[in-house]
């Protein structure tokens, strides 16, 4: 059996509402499909599944607002007999495992048939100076283990959630949601910050030499390059695509890019461009217009949400000439580009007017250090005087 469990769809959501569920009980699903739509302060996000097999039991319904990691449905694996559990025995969050028996005796604190609490001694040290019991927290770590960010959301959960609920306007729900996030990054990340400036020339016209070919529909923008480059500058810097969890730093495999879009209604989110470093920049621009027209429509998927690796931001379109961003935990980077301006270069002994831009980095300093930041913004620069190459 597996549990579907309410999803994390960021570092700043600690309760979701489950608004309609796309599939029936004995339904079959696989990886990928789309289960249920669920309502978060920022959006109603279609739920991807990521087990396969037969759905066995709904455990919460329509109109039901949960912590993230309460179980919503029973999944019945292929070849698995039906449960034979009581309804009662599955509505609950999952209880962890008894410990083994030892053969010492054991100490007064932890009498027989106490269930054996999976937490980090961290998540532990931070649950005791919030005044939490740690027993009543759910853990989303491996095995359900409670972690750092678990305790964090049990916190913000006691002390916010009143507030909110009495907000029925989600805008100002998700600006209490973005503050929280926010909050906790420059609580918690050392935070170092680096420029460069990156002269644009030959990536511009590279653009225009190739929309030559493309419908209006089809036409490149610049951003699509800055994306490029940064998820190949990932590459060789590969701790900025890293993530910061339990007190430890856990490579990513895959470079994700999170594109941090404005909201008509204000607010805003930065779901993944998927693969970015693997895409052509034709397919890259495709997605990127995709996902952009979802993300203002209000059907993004919770992968989209949380699979990034890294953030970019970009704020050129309203005249900002530099950015320096704030890390969105549990990444360890965000990049920042601000608009491309005219400005004096030096080139071959003269000095000549040339179109630059400003790209900034917010880097987590447990992570990487200056010199490694230098190298990741080299790399980006590096590949835009070598389009043709994105």
């Amino acid at each position: 059996m597996a549990q579907f469990v309410m999803p994390q769809l960021g570092a700043d959501m600690t309760a979701g509402k489950l608004l309609a569920w796309r599939k029936k009980v004995g339904d079959p699903v696989k990886r990928g499909d789309i289960i249920a739509d669920v309502e978060t302060d920022k959006a109603d996000i279609e739920v991807e599944v990521f087990s396969a097999g037969v759905i066995e039991k709904f455990l919460v319904q329509p109109g039901e607002k949960v912590p993230v990691g309460t179980p919503l449905a029973i999944i019945r694996q292929e070849g698995a007999a039906e449960t034979t559990e009581s309804p009662k025995e599955l509505t609950g969050p999952a209880s962890p495992a008894p410990a083994t028996p030892l053969a010492v005796p054991l100490p007064p604190t932890a009498p027989l048939g106490t269930p054996r609490l999976h937490i980090s001694p961290a998540a532990k040290k931070l649950a005791a100076h919030y005044g939490l019991d740690p027993a009543s927290i759910t853990g989303t770590g491996p095995g359900g283990r409670i972690t750092l960010q678990d305790v964090e959301r049990a916190e913000q959960a006691k002390t916010v959630q009143p507030e909110i609920e009495g907000q029925p306007d989600r805008q100002a729900r998700m600006r209490h949601a973005i503050a929280l996030a926010m909050a906790r990054s420059k609580r918690e990340i050392p935070h170092y910050y680096l420029s460069t400036t990156i002269e644009m020339t030959r990536s511009l016209a590279w653009i225009a030499q190739a929309n030559l070919k493309r419908s209006v529909e089809e036409r490149l923008v610049y951003g699509v390059l800055l994306l490029k480059a940064v998820a190949l500058a990932l590459r060789e810097t590969s701790e900025l695509n890293s993530k910061w969890s339990d007190g430890k730093v856990i490579p990513n495999a895959d470079v994700h890019v999170g594109v941090a879009i404005s909201l008509r209604g204000g607010g805003l989110v930065a779901p993944a461009l998927h693969h970015a470093d693997r895409l052509s920049v034709d397919e890259l621009m495709k997605n990127f217009r995709d996902l952009v027209q979802r993300a203002r429509a209000g059907s993004l998927r919770s992968s989209e949400l949380s699979d990034p690796t890294i953030t970019v931001t970009s704020l050129g379109e309203q005249g900002v000439e530099a950015v320096f961003g704030v890390i969105y935990p549990p990444q360890v980077a965000l990049v920042g580009f601000g608009k491309i301006v005219e400005r004096p270069w030096s080139s071959e002994g003269q000095i000549v007017s040339r179109p630059v831009v400003t790209a900034t980095l917010s880097a987590d300093h447990r992570v990487s250090d200056g010199h490694r930041g230098a190298l990741f913004l080299a790399a980006i620069d590096r590949r835009l005087q070598e389009p043709d190459t994105l």
